[in-house]
């Protein structure tokens, strides 16, 4: 499904402003959509079923609201939103594990917990509803979303590996290449680009730019001064540098960020069907009181940004752009109430002041500075220790040299469907998400084992090339091997 790059350059003079029609600066929202390669990888709590989970609250949820946002989906996300058998399971599960699972509580929960019940109930009823009004097809919604305009997609790196991690400029290219491939025949492209985990090195724009990208974001905010997040940069190779503001994210993105709120509902207070009855401050969850709380930290987040904006203006004598980034799932999934939030914000921003713009719209209005950019991620301490440190060394060396070694095995004839199954099987243990789970412990040894077996199922490949596997039978249809095969 093709877009033209023309729909993201009009004027924003048409949106919405304050009363008096001012506004004091320009606001991007950048959702981040990614989930790493789980269709057929096991259900509970970190197979398909946190698939399924982040497409009934979040995305449906989320791009039924949305409006002047800018949306990532990973590569990786939609080769498994893509597929014929996701779709399948996901819509038993919402009947079964999710309906079916509310419906029986209803009469078993506590007195004081059958509206937290209800509540969830008529959730996922609305969910149904909206994914059958697409045919059942997740990934249409997004698609669907962008030809309306209400928002601008970007792309990524195939499987969302740490690119400054790479061992080669080779394994570079196939990242980004096949994520571009990919994003292209499902959305058409304009250039947008995410760096998984933020993570940027200098001179990492080089490579970028050979493959057409235009923008992507970076994390500046353990270096300098935090005022310069707000206005875009421009690199020497060409594309532009977002600063994503984290003084704003943290407003959601910290342990007593919007989601900790005692009224909200606790995300891990569920019921033995998994059905969420209590709230972060204990006792049974109240949907209403939780919704208005909801609205009131919108009011607040607005009221923030604009100080913020009118700072800038104040101290640089410009019209500053808070880039505000933050992952998808955190709305809906991980924080019930964040559609609610989100709403508000979107119907909010004019009267608090504040522009809504897409990167795209943003990039015509702001024009960038010209100066470096340090290494860094959005992670711990702000650098690739999350990804590359003593922990989870064998995970990060283990990828290096699984790298080299089909580039080995390439110069010395592999090819056909072994080489086009090794490369697959490379990306998938090259994802990100394999060290972060590890290094914080947080999936058992589901991180770790996934890692050593895309590992393996590599070297399988390159030693039997004949032998198949239909394990990775949806990752990066659109893989060219020609990243790696360039002298």
């Amino acid at each position: 499904m093709g877009t033209s790059t023309e729909r993201w350059t009009s004027s924003p003079s048409a949106m919405s402003s304050g009363p008096s029609g001012e506004t004091v600066g320009d606001l991007a929202i950048v959702l981040h959509s990614h989930m790493p390669y789980v269709e057929g990888f096991g259900t509970y709590p970190f197979g398909e079923e946190w698939l399924f989970d982040a497409v009934i609250r979040s995305y449906l949820p989320v791009l039924e609201v949305a409006q002047g946002l800018t949306m990532t989906v990973t590569p990786v996300l939609a080769d498994q939103l893509e597929d014929s058998g996701v779709r399948g399971r996901l819509r038993e599960f919402l009947l079964d594990w999710r309906i079916g699972a509310a419906e029986a509580d209803l009469d078993e929960v506590p007195a004081e917990c059958r509206e937290a019940c209800e509540a969830e109930l008529v959730r996922y009823r609305h969910a149904l509803r909206l994914l059958d009004d697409v045919g059942g097809d997740p990934l249409r919604v997004f698609q669907d979303a962008e030809a309306a305009g209400s928002i601008a997609l970007a792309s990524s790196s195939a499987t969302h590996a740490v690119l400054p991690l790479l061992a080669t400029r080779s394994g570079l290219g196939l990242q980004i290449d096949a994520g571009i491939r990919s994003h292209r025949r499902r959305f058409g492209w304009s250039g947008g680009f995410w760096l998984p985990e933020c993570a940027y090195a200098p001179g990492l724009e080089w490579a970028l730019a050979e493959h057409g990208v235009g923008w992507f974001c970076v994390d500046q905010s353990g270096h300098g001064d935090s005022l310069e997040a707000l206005a875009p940069v421009a690199t020497e190779a060409g594309p532009v540098a977002l600063p994503i503001d984290w003084e704003t994210i943290s407003r959601l993105w910290s342990l007593s960020g919007y989601p900790s709120d005692p009224a909200h509902a606790q995300f891990a207070g569920k019921s033995l069907r998994g059905i969420r009855l209590w709230k972060v401050g204990g006792g049974a969850y109240d949907p209403a009181a939780a919704a208005e709380v909801a609205r009131r930290q919108a009011g607040e987040f607005l009221e923030a940004a604009a100080a913020r904006l009118r700072e800038f203006s104040q101290a640089k004598d410009r019209r500053g752009l808070l880039v505000f980034a933050i992952d998808t799932e955190l709305i809906g999934h991980w924080w019930s109430e964040g559609p609610i939030w989100l709403r508000e914000v979107l119907a909010g921003a004019g009267a608090a002041g504040v522009r809504l713009l897409t990167v795209p719209e943003a990039l015509v209005e702001h024009q960038p500075v010209a100066r470096p950019l340090a290494a860094s991620t959005w992670g711990e301490d702000k650098d690739l220790t999350t990804w590359d440190s003593p922990p989870v060394a064998d995970l990060a060396w283990g990828a290096r040299r699984l790298e080299l070694r089909l580039l080995r095995a390439l110069s010395a004839g592999l090819d056909g469907a072994g080489a086009l199954r090794a490369a697959r099987e490379l990306l998938a243990a090259q994802a990100s998400d394999w060290a972060f789970l590890d290094k914080r412990g947080q999936a058992g040894d589901y991180a770790f084992k996934r890692a050593t077996f895309h590992a393996e199922s590599a070297l399988q490949a390159i030693d039997s090339a004949t032998i198949t596997d239909p394990c990775m039978r949806s990752l990066a249809p659109d893989l060219s091997l020609a990243p790696l095969l360039e002298p």
